[in-house]
């Protein structure tokens, strides 16, 4: 697509997004951040838990422009599997790099998921499937998907005799198959939020993106946007009652919920910017053109300053945040808060920087 037809929008909300996660991934202590700015505990939704099906909505949306006039060859898919492949390797270097001797972690125990695997994933599954199915098709396999998931975890009986749960248990079959499968290699002891099984509808959040480009690709997409935002959101909190909103399952609810606020939100934006004409959100876009280059440095430094120690009781990140950030005038909160926004501010301004002087890294 070329840069006259490029939709803002899309761009201005990767870019949102982006920072989002920043935001709510490093705040200056842990122990001290608003609610809003924190996932739920398991069940439930909150502002934070928006933020990465939003991106593979984005991704999605992004697949069905770059690949709408691309042939099923073995060109693309060598493209295909090569980013994918970047990707995972991104974020398995994120996962294993030290910066310190002996420079990678402990592999018997080093965690395997991450973020930028999952995106590679859903990435490489999700381009196959747009290049080989219409959207009739890819509608059918989301919903085949979405209520074999629920059937599966909610009614298929566990190998143990122990009646299956959509808790965070032992007898939750995704936490069961995610353990079996990747023991101690997992974030927590019994679950990963980035699991295997979760992986599957998070496959769907990304179809859903692609649906949503090939409405956004008609003329005048604004009013069938707002109207299947509406339906993803009632189909999604009505599903809700037997599957419940969850992030760490990626529950069925939880998919067509985010997709349908991802929908609500991109044709506000969509509104005001590209049919309005508004100039706004050029920061926003400069972080979205240079998406994962962003998410990965600041992924990166965060890890290294948390690692790298100033003396026996403070590392990098806790010295500037105790050393500059907190004052007796601001709560522990406000502190944390304004720490994270800060670090937000330091690559947004980065991100200017690129887009100003050219530089966009394809990943």
């Amino acid at each position: 697509m070329s840069d006259k037809k490029r939709i803002q929008s899309v761009d201005i909300l990767r870019g949102v997004t982006i920072m989002a996660m920043i935001l709510v991934n490093t705040p200056g202590d842990w122990n001290h951040v608003y609610s809003p700015l924190l996932h739920a505990e398991w069940h439930g939704l909150t502002p934070t838990d928006l933020i990465f099906p939003y991106f593979l909505f984005i991704v999605g949306i992004s697949i069905y422009f770059a690949y709408k006039h691309k042939t099923n060859s073995a060109t693309t898919l060598k493209k295909i599997t090569i980013r994918s492949l970047k990707l995972i390797g991104l974020g398995l270097f994120l996962n294993l790099f030290l910066p310190y001797i002996p420079f990678i972690v402990d592999l018997d125990s080093a965690r395997l998921p991450g973020v930028l695997q999952r995106i590679g994933i859903v990435f490489f599954v999700t381009a196959i499937l747009y290049l080989n199915c219409n959207w009739r098709l890819l509608l059918g396999i989301s919903v085949v998907i979405l209520i074999g998931y629920w059937l599966f975890l909610g009614y298929a009986p566990l190998p143990n005799g122990m009646e299956p749960t959509f808790n965070r248990a032992p007898n939750n079959w995704a936490n069961y198959i995610d353990l079996k499968i990747l023991g101690n290699h997992m974030w927590q002891p019994d679950y990963d939020p980035e699991g295997i099984v979760s992986t599957l509808p998070a496959i769907v959040s990304c179809i859903s993106g692609v649906l949503i480009g090939k409405l956004l690709d008609r003329d005048k997409p604004l009013k069938v946007l707002l109207i299947t935002a509406l339906l993803l959101l009632v189909c999604g909190y009505l599903f809700s009652a037997v599957f419940p909103i969850n992030k760490a399952l990626w529950s069925s609810s939880f998919v067509l919920v985010t997709s349908g606020w991802g929908a609500l939100i991109l044709a506000i934006i969509y509104y005001f910017k590209d049919v309005k004409q508004y100039q706004f959100g050029e920061l926003a876009r400069a972080v979205g053109v240079n998406a994962i280059t962003v998410y990965f440095l600041s992924s990166f430094i965060s890890k290294c300053m948390y690692l790298i120690k100033i003396d026996d009781t403070h590392n990098l990140h806790s010295w500037i945040f105790q050393t500059f950030f907190i004052d007796s005038f601001l709560g522990l909160k406000l502190s944390s808060l304004l720490y994270a926004l800060g670090v937000v501010l330091f690559y947004l301004l980065l991100a200017r920087w690129m887009s100003i002087r050219k530089i966009f890294i394809k990943v």
